[in-house]
């Protein structure tokens, strides 16, 4: 996770948090255009996401949601004014691209198959997002009526001649798409908080919520593909996660709804 030291946090963040970590050390450690985050070393360490107004809601309440379960740090504080902002607690370890886990991929990919499925046999009855696949339906068809479709998802390996290929799969299959495990929404490799190779929490959980494996499946075998540049080690992350739970047709299904965002 990268960090680039800067001279202090901006001054519209909430004044309890500015008070709060009052004189620490600020670095910028963000990785998306829709979000800043900062990493406050103070203490044991904080972070602190901003966006745009209401779009952390979902976040702070999975994030504690998670914490609850402990698979996340814990949520400090949630304020949603002109903008939001959510800080919350250092989770333990390195994210899961650190050098020292990408350089043994093999195990990696085993601990991140073994990881997602003790999340998968979480007890999540009382979670507060029971229909993460109805969401995330709807999403894909708004999308794909606005013409928002990134076919660029899979580098140069396209699965489909096109968006209307794309929703015609997800339209044939979308029935199967079950609300039957607690998602983490965004399993990728920087969400993944590791030490010694175990997991210790699991960060940007705003996409959890009660689901289909197959999404969370989707988004293991994408970022190892992503982050070590092939495709060898996609075989031993479902071997580990357990070959009986993976459908390749359902696979395809949750592709055609991720190009539609």
């Amino acid at each position: 996770m990268k960090r680039t030291l800067i001279s202090a946090l901006p001054t519209d963040a909430p004044a309890a948090v500015l008070r709060l970590l009052c004189g620490a050390c600020v670095y910028d450690s963000s990785c998306s255009p829709e979000a800043r985050v900062y990493f406050i070393e103070k203490g044991r360490g904080y972070y602190l996401k901003t966006a745009a107004k209401g779009s952390l809601a979902r976040e702070a309440e999975m994030g504690a949601y998670f914490h609850k379960k402990g698979l996340a740090p814990e949520v400090l504080s949630y304020v949603s004014d002109a903008a939001d902002w959510l800080l919350t607690a250092r989770a333990e370890g390195e994210d899961a691209t650190h050098t020292a886990f990408l350089s043994d991929p093999l195990r990696l990919a085993a601990v991140m198959g073994e990881t997602l499925r003790s999340l998968h046999e979480t007890d999540a009855r009382d979670c507060p997002v029971q229909d993460r696949m109805g969401e995330y339906l709807a999403l894909a068809d708004q999308n794909y009526a606005k013409g928002a479709c990134d076919l660029s998802l899979f580098g140069e390996k396209h699965p489909f001649a096109s968006a209307a290929d794309a929703h015609r799969v997800l339209c044939e299959g979308r029935s199967l798409l079950k609300n039957e495990v607690l998602l983490h929404g965004d399993y990728c490799l920087p969400n993944i908080m590791l030490k010694d190779f175990r997991i210790t929490s699991f960060i940007d959980v705003g996409n959890g919520g009660v689901g289909d494996r197959h999404v969370d499946l989707f988004w293991g075998a994408w970022t190892l593909w992503f982050n070590l540049k092939t495709d060898r080690y996609r075989d031993r992350f479902f071997d580990a996660y357990g070959r009986d739970k993976v459908n390749t047709d359902l696979m395809r299904v949750v592709a055609a709804a991720e190009v539609f965002g």
